[in-house]
């Protein structure tokens, strides 16, 4: 059962998110907030932050394994595979400094 602090954590983490990262399709940069994606990233995230398992290779293969419908729902594309190698680094810093506020 998650609790009202927990949510409200992961809610924080989520707007954080969303903000910072963002996909890259043609040059265009479509953030997670407005593709929906922040909060199922946070969501995800959130038990490697509190269990003390971030690491790169952790937060790659969680990023991998969220599919991003792209053309309407004719394919899946894995999160991951969209994101910049910036935003990558720019989600690490932003969790491990959300981890070190926990």
């Amino acid at each position: 059962m998650v609790d009202f602090h927990t949510t409200e954590v992961i809610e924080n983490l989520a707007a954080e998110i969303g903000k910072v990262v963002y996909i890259d399709v043609a040059k265009w940069h479509l953030y997670l907030t407005d593709a929906k994606l922040h909060t199922v990233v946070a969501q995800q995230v959130y038990p490697l932050l509190v269990e003390n398992d971030l690491n790169e290779d952790n937060v790659t293969r969680l990023l991998s394994n969220i599919p991003v419908k792209i053309g309407g729902g004719k394919r899946e594309v894995p999160l991951g595979d969209l994101l910049p190698l910036q935003c990558q680094v720019d989600l690490m810093d932003l969790l491990e400094e959300f981890q070190r506020q926990l």
